[in-house]
């Protein structure tokens, strides 16, 4: 969340996924303002998990419209405005297995 808002990223959310999938603990969901900053923001945080210690595996760069960053137990998408908000990841995974909205934490 740091490396995002230290680089610029806009609206950065974290959905916590622990007991709610198997794919990662925590989803994080950000968006620069074009697909430069986009594919920029992107490539920096995989630099830093991998500086940390960890793997970071990088999807979507070649357009840079919507770009997965998948570190393990986290995962972050970053997206172009546009992108993000057709796609709408916020309230597909903010529900729970009721339909009952769970809490979604913006940063």
């Amino acid at each position: 969340m740091k490396s995002l808002d230290d680089d610029q990223a806009q609206d950065i959310v974290s959905i916590p996924l622990a007991g709610k999938s198997n794919i990662a603990d925590h989803m994080v969901i950000a968006e620069g303002r074009s697909t430069r900053q986009v594919a920029s923001i992107a490539q920096k945080l995989a630099e830093r998990v991998k500086q940390a210690g960890g793997t970071a595996r990088i999807e979507g760069l070649a357009n840079a419209d919507w770009v997965l960053i998948d570190a393990g137990d986290v995962i972050v998408h970053m997206f172009r405005p546009e992108v993000r908000s057709f796609y709408n990841l916020e309230r597909m995974w903010a529900l729970d297995e009721e339909g009952e909205a769970t809490e979604v934490v913006e940063a």
